[in-house]
């Protein structure tokens, strides 16, 4: 693939870039703020990805994610605020919504967050040109793990595009 040129610092940026393990996602219950704090943090080394407060409290307003308890978010949902923040940016809310109907229907939430992680960074280094080729699936194809990869690339190319023109201004 011919990739319009990168900065080294951008490259290296996304080479080192990765989401929280569902482990290293804190189950002790973050409120609003602090949620938004933790998911920014990991969001901020792409460019053209954000996430506020007001995002997530319409999120729950919407029924993407459970209402917090007690104002508090837990691993799962935060798990689920990730994946809406990144692909906000290529589906409607609506569209997030069925994907997540879909995720829930299909596997389990540390077992789907894990896979679409690993999924990302794949698709991501491929975008970004660090790696050659981008491996099948998975040894289960399964069609919500095809639309799944449809997702995240459209995802990445989005983020490479942004990247693209932060760097030509």
């Amino acid at each position: 693939m011919d990739m319009i040129n990168i900065s080294e610092e951008t490259r290296n940026r996304i080479w080192e870039f990765k989401l929280p393990t569902y482990q290293e996602i804190p189950d002790i219950g973050l409120f609003l703020e602090q949620t938004t704090k933790f998911v920014a943090e990991y969001l901020e080394p792409l460019e053209g990805i954000t996430l506020t407060g007001s995002m997530i409290s319409n999120y729950v307003k919407k029924k993407l994610i459970a209402n917090p308890v007690k104002k508090q978010y837990y691993r799962e949902q935060i798990a689920e605020i990730i994946f809406i923040a990144l692909v906000k940016s290529v589906l409607s809310l609506e569209e997030a919504e069925k994907m997540l109907k879909l995720q829930r229907e299909s596997y389990e939430s540390q077992r789907a967050y894990t896979y679409f992680c690993a999924e990302f960074k794949r698709v991501l280094s491929y975008v970004f040109g660090m790696e050659t080729e981008l491996a099948e699936v998975s040894a289960e194809d399964t069609v919500e793990k095809e639309l799944l990869r449809k997702i995240i690339t459209a995802v990445a190319y989005k983020i490479y595009l942004n990247e693209v023109f932060r760097e030509v201004e």
